[in-house]
């Protein structure tokens, strides 16, 4: 895992990455629903579809578009396993999430959700 500081100021230099935004209906609700129950819906997006050892489809798992969690995985390439071990740094195959795990992903979603509520 890495610093938080570090990992968004790579993140904002990929084209890739970088190109993620909420808007429309995510940024709506997000905003009407509130970072906590979003954030409860990420825990159980992260539980679900990250967490497990072995993910069948793994790098196809995340929608592209539908809810703020989605987006947010996206741009902070927290998405599938193989992003996660590429830029984070986390074990992928045949490792389930430690709760230190899952609580780094988690913040690096708030982090990035929470500039589109100042």
């Amino acid at each position: 895992m890495r610093d938080l500081d570090e990992i968004f100021a790579k993140l904002k230099r990929s084209p890739f990455r970088s190109r993620f935004t909420l808007r429309g209906k995510e940024l709506h609700y997000l905003r009407e629903k509130g970072i906590g129950t979003v954030m409860e819906h990420a825990r159980a997006f992260i539980e679900e579809r990250l967490a497990p050892a072995g993910i069948p489809n793994d790098g196809r798992q995340t929608p592209m578009r539908n809810h703020p969690v989605f987006i947010a995985q996206h741009a902070t390439a927290s998405c599938c396993r193989k992003c996660l071990q590429k830029w984070h740094g986390i074990p992928s195959a045949g490792h389930a999430l430690t709760d230190e795990e899952k609580d780094y992903v988690l913040s690096l979603l708030r982090r990035w959700m929470e500039e589109y509520l100042e």
